[in-house]
C-alpha cells in the first residue's frame, strides 16, 4: 500500500498520495472532514484506493469513443473507465508523481510525461504537470500548471476532482448561465439555461438528485454548508477554470464538485467557443487555481 504523506497547519491536516496520481487521502480538521475518502472500481488505476480529491490533467472528464482529432491526424486514447468505452480525466490520476517541494504545511508534486509507446496510449503528447497544495488551517489551496515539453502543439485542458461529504443537510449554492444535458452515452447533447432543477443560485438542499452534468458560465465560486455541523465552504476557482461538473449519485455519501478548464468531451468538440481546451505550442505553459476556505457557520 502506497504511503500517506501528511501536510499540518493549527489543528489541519492533509494526507497526500503522490504514488497514487497526486490525490488527497483525506482533509480534516478537529471533528469535521472537508473531503470525503471514495473508492471507486470503474477508476482501476487508483487500484482500490480510497480518495478524497485527485488533479484532471491533460483535460477533465470523458472522450467519446477514446477517440479525437486534431490538426487533421486522428489520435486513440487507452479507455480508463470500466464499464464505458472512454478514457476519463487525463492519464495525471493514473500515474505516480514526484515530490520536488516539501515543508510542515505546503508540498509541490511534479508528473513528467513522455509519449512512449507504452504511455502514448494514455496521451500522446509529452508534458510537464506541477500540482501544489498549500494548507492553512482556515482552507486549502491548489495549484495546477501544465507545461507542453512536446515538439508539437497539444491541445490541453486541466481541473482539480474533489468529493465532499453528503451528510448533515448539506446545502450548495453558485452562479452558473447553463448546463449540458447527457445522452445516453453520457456525452454532452444539449445546452440549456441552467434555471429550474437545475439552478443552484440561491443555496439549497443537495438532497438525492442525480446529476452528472457540465455547468457552463460559472462564475468562479460555489459555496458548501453542513449547518448541523456548523461549517461552511467556500470555493474559489481562477478564470481558467470556468466550467463545474457536477456529481451526486445517488444513495452515496458524497458528491463531486469539480472546477475545471473545458466541458466534457471537449477534445471533440472544437465548434463550441467556449469549449476550454487551449492549444499549447511547445513550451507554452497553462495554470490553474483553487482555493477552499472554511469558516463557521
Amino acid at each position: 500500500m502506497s504511503s500517506t504523506l501528511e501536510l499540518c497547519a493549527g489543528e489541519a491536516a492533509l494526507g497526500l498520495l503522490p504514488d497514487v496520481g497526486g490525490s488527497i487521502a483525506y482533509w480534516r480538521s478537529g471533528d469535521m472532514e472537508f473531503l470525503r475518502p471514495v473508492t471507486d472500481p470503474h477508476l482501476v488505476a487508483q487500484h482500490g484506493r480510497a480518495v478524497a480529491g485527485y488533479p484532471l490533467v491533460p483535460f477533465s472528464n470523458r472522450v467519446a469513443g477514446d477517440h479525437f482529432r486534431f490538426e487533421g491526424v486522428d489520435y486513440h486514447l487507452a479507455p480508463s473507465f470500466a464499464g464505458e468505452n472512454c478514457a476519463i480525466h487525463g492519464n495525471g490520476w493514473q500515474r505516480r508523481w514526484r515530490i520536488d517541494m516539501l515543508s510542515d504545511s505546503s508540498a509541490t508534486l511534479t508528473l513528467e510525461h513522455t509519449a512512449t509507446r507504452e504511455l502514448a496510449p494514455q496521451w500522446p503528447f509529452s508534458y510537464r504537470a506541477q500540482l501544489r497544495y498549500d494548507l492553512r488551517e482556515a482552507g486549502l489551496s491548489i495549484g495546477l500548471l501544465l507545461e507542453n515539453t512536446d515538439t508539437r502543439d497539444q491541445p490541453v485542458g486541466m481541473g482539480f476532482h474533489p468529493y465532499f461529504p453528503r451528510h448533515d443537510g448539506l446545502k450548495l449554492g453558485f452562479a452558473a448561465s447553463s448546463v449540458w444535458t447527457n445522452g445516453p452515452d453520457h456525452m454532452p447533447a444539449l445546452r440549456i439555461p441552467a434555471e429550474g432543477p437545475w439552478s443552484f443560485a440561491h443555496m439549497r438542499d443537495v438532497g438525492q438528485a442525480a446529476i452528472d452534468n457540465c455547468y457552463g458560465g460559472w462564475s468562479g465560486s460555489a459555496f458548501l454548508r453542513w449547518p448541523r455541523r456548523g461549517y461552511a465552504l467556500t470555493v474559489e476557482a481562477s478564470p481558467e477554470l470556468r466550467h463545474l461538473v457536477l456529481f451526486t449519485p445517488p444513495a452515496h455519501p458524497y458528491i463531486g464538485l469539480e472546477p475545471v478548464s473545458n466541458m466534457n468531451d471537449g477534445l471533440n468538440r472544437p465548434g463550441i467557443a467556449d469549449a476550454g481546451m487551449r492549444v499549447l505550442a511547445p513550451g507554452q505553459k497553462m495554470e490553474g487555481h483553487i482555493r477552499m476556505t472554511v469558516a463557521r457557520c
